[in-house]
């Protein structure tokens, strides 16, 4: 079986790397090779052979998509519109990642798949765009949103922290948003595992939430980690609200997103956050 892989050198798309090499043969093309923006449908890539086309490429800078709109729905919802047109004419499953960011964060406790959207920002807005494209493609599809993802590698909330902390006796963190850290480990781990039951049953796919179980805010996750690094005394970690922070694209207050169908309908179980978060941070600084 051959299975595409876009954005292979990513977070969640490094981990996809070794998730999915026992299921088959792995086709990961540098951007240069397959660039979301580009005229890539021309490209000469075994469309017919492949069976399975994972995107996990994104335009993910929040606060930049602000200004650069243009090439954020290009690459968040243009892009996979094409991707889906490819799989509904070779007959292959598309896996694709969208965000809690789609979310306007008004609602009290976790989304679910049947809450309304509402993102607050361009980047949610094209991320959703792309979800529409998928769901009016025709194509067989598994459209899986998650939250707050981080790992050892590319830029993530994780590694800035860790970084500031061993050069600051100081750092102010946002505690007004609330959400769940989400490691690219697990991501690409449960992703093969879907990946793998929808190969070998006839699963119609759909929109599915994927992430840990409980919740954190910003401060609580920036606390853990130091907690973690034994950087807890050494650092001095301050609170501020989410109107005082630098970004210039608002955020959702509450991007809390419920797991509980995909785990239920795929039969795994939901770890807590704090147990993933551990095991990267061991991996990775200890």
């Amino acid at each position: 079986m051959k299975i595409l892989l876009l954005g292979g050198q990513g977070q969640i798309g490094y981990e996809l790397g070794r998730s999915l090499a026992p299921l088959g043969e792995l086709l990961i093309p540098h951007r240069k090779e397959f660039d979301l923006e580009g005229p890539f449908l021309g490209t000469s890539l075994p469309w017919q052979d492949i069976r399975v086309i994972i995107n996990c490429a994104a335009y993910t800078a929040v606060d930049l998509a602000q200004k650069e709109q243009e090439r954020a729905l290009i690459i968040n919802a243009k892009a996979p519109g094409l991707l889906a047109q490819k799989a509904r004419e070779s007959g292959a499953l598309l896996v694709h990642y969208s965000t809690d960011y789609v979310f306007d964060g008004h609602k009290v406790g976790p989304y679910t798949e049947s809450d309304k959207p509402g993102p607050l920002n361009i980047y949610g807005k094209t991320k959703l765009e792309g979800e529409r494209a998928l769901e009016t493609s025709g194509c067989r599809y598994l459209l899986l949103r998650t939250s707050w993802v981080y790992s050892t590698r590319r830029k993530n909330f994780v590694k800035t922290i860790a970084s500031l902390a061993k050069g600051k006796k100081e750092l102010r963190v946002v505690n007004d948003q609330v959400g769940i850290p989400t490691s690219a480990e697990f991501i690409a781990d449960i992703s093969a595992h879907l990946v793998r039951e929808l190969m070998d049953q006839d699963h119609p796919g759909g929109l599915y939430h994927l992430s840990p179980r409980g919740q954190t805010s910003w401060y609580g996750f920036a606390k853990f980690i130091l907690e973690q690094l034994h950087l807890r005394g050494k650092v001095t970690l301050k609170a501020q609200r989410s109107e005082n922070s630098p970004g210039k694209a608002q955020r959702p207050k509450n991007s809390s997103l419920d797991a509980s169908k995909l785990a239920q309908d795929f039969n795994f179980h939901l770890p807590p956050w704090e147990s993933l978060a551990k095991r990267v941070l061991r991996e990775g600084w200890a």
